[in-house]
């Protein structure tokens, strides 16, 4: 499906399946993203918080110290605040030692969980990774997997710079003779929270480096921050925990110490859409409900439909069920998106939206596409990327300085997906070469 518009004259060039309903993939992000700011603004910012309910005297929290999340989906990510600025907050409160743990708190939004027909072999990856209120470095990490002391033993694994593990590890792979094959993977298997990890890896192999998905994304961030204040110097001497694994506490007892704001969202923007991360995708569309609606993935989905609707799209334009566009149950009409575009366009270019968008040739996901040609540095464009799926979408301005908006979409393509990238990318050159002129 294709449709091309002209933004200048309001003129519809271009239309082929124009109101086909076809997965989009990643293209489905600006959607999310058109959505969020439309609820919330450019300038909303997620907000975290530190909590107790115990004293601090003379430098030492007698208690425990809760991290009560807000779905910042950048802690220690692209375009975030580092983990380090978490510690920096405990010890500007004077705190040398907390005589509790470090209690991880979710509950601000849904469980982390898969979104409607994520593929489960994604899920181990870091494509995969799921959302929640903690987040933290994108909930993905990368293990070290070194061959063991001998054939049909286990490999060996460690973290980077000999961190604690941020997730339970099932390890299945093992060492096998010199000179045979490597193939190690990892596995989200339904009913287990464990990841695993399987496979085979030669004596004689280097050690490999693997990202991998944090399963629990609030135990992973609770263990980090521990060791990141230990490391700060402030003992912590209980464990770190998930507030879901304790008996019922009354929450409302709990003291503020210390608020912990994201980047605004024209910050968060930028990586999301030039770098195509899933899990800012599904943080943006949680705020579809606008800043005092409910944070739950339904409640964003209806929000979402519903702002889409006032826009004028047709109620059948469009049909998300997660923000990333990581479901094949995602489906969008070319119409649809083009609608999206508009929307948000901005004709002075300087927008959050229209500077995030992946420029060709240059940065984000087409830093290395449509260089040396009428394209570059003039296509500005979300991609989309799975199997059998390739999309674009996006703005071009055309020889005669004509701004067009498109939206180009192929599924279930013949060929390779090389080829169907070829000739997305042929159709915004002979865009950026159109002249009416010439005709």
């Amino acid at each position: 499906g294709v449709v091309v518009e002209s933004l200048d004259r309001r003129q519809r060039l271009v239309a082929l399946n124009a109101r086909q309903l076809l997965v989009p993939a990643s293209a489905g992000k600006m959607i999310a993203v058109a959505a969020a700011v439309d609820a919330v603004g450019w300038d909303h910012r997620f907000t975290s918080s530190l909590r107790t309910s115990g004293a601090l005297r003379d430098g030492v929290l007698d208690g425990d110290l809760w991290v009560v999340g807000g779905g910042d989906p950048s802690v220690g990510g692209r375009g975030g605040t580092p983990l380090a600025g978490w510690v920096d907050a405990v010890q500007r409160l004077g705190i040398t030692r907390i005589t509790g743990r470090v209690i991880g708190d979710d509950d601000a939004l849904d469980e982390p969980r898969p979104g409607a027909m994520w593929a489960w072999d994604d899920l181990a990856y870091p494509t995969g990774a799921l959302y929640g209120a903690l987040n933290l470095a994108e909930n993905r990490t990368a293990v070290t997997i070194a061959p063991g002391t001998e054939p049909g033993g286990p490999t060996v694994l460690s973290f980077p710079d000999g961190r604690v593990a941020p997730t339970e590890i099932r390890n299945l792979s093992t060492t096998t003779a010199a000179g045979t094959r490597a193939l190690v993977w990892p596995e989200q298997r339904p009913g287990d929270p464990r990841l695993t990890l399987d496979g085979t890896l030669p004596a004689d192999a280097a050690p490999l480096r693997m990202g991998i998905a944090v399963m629990n994304p609030t135990l992973g961030f609770a263990r980090a921050f521990r060791e990141a204040l230990q490391r700060g110097g402030v003992a912590v001497i209980g464990d770190a925990v998930d507030a879901d694994d304790l008996p019922a506490t009354d929450r409302t007892t709990l003291r503020l110490l210390e608020t912990l704001p994201s980047p605004p969202l024209s910050a968060l923007a930028r990586p999301l859409l030039k770098e195509s991360i899933n899990l800012y995708g599904e943080a943006f569309l949680r705020l579809a409900t606008g800043e005092d609606g409910s944070r739950t993935n339904d409640a964003a989905l209806g929000a979402l439909r519903a702002r889409l609707l006032s826009w004028g799209l047709e109620p059948d334009a469009l049909g998300l069920v997660d923000g990333s566009g990581l479901s094949r149950r995602d489906v969008a009409s070319p119409e649809g998106l083009v609608a999206v575009l508009t929307h948000m366009y901005d004709p002075t270019l300087t927008s959050a939206w229209m500077t995030g968008l992946p420029l060709a040739g240059r940065d984000g996901t087409l830093r290395g596409r449509m260089r040396d040609t009428a394209a570059e540095s003039n296509v500005r464009a979300k991609t989309g990327t799975m199997s059998n799926i390739r999309s674009l979408a996006g703005y071009v301005r055309t020889r005669d300085g004509e701004m067009l908006a498109f939206a180009a979409v192929v599924n279930n393509f013949e060929g390779t997906g090389a080829q169907a990238v070829a000739a997305l990318d042929a159709m915004a050159v002979r865009l950026a070469e159109f002249s009416r002129a010439r005709r």
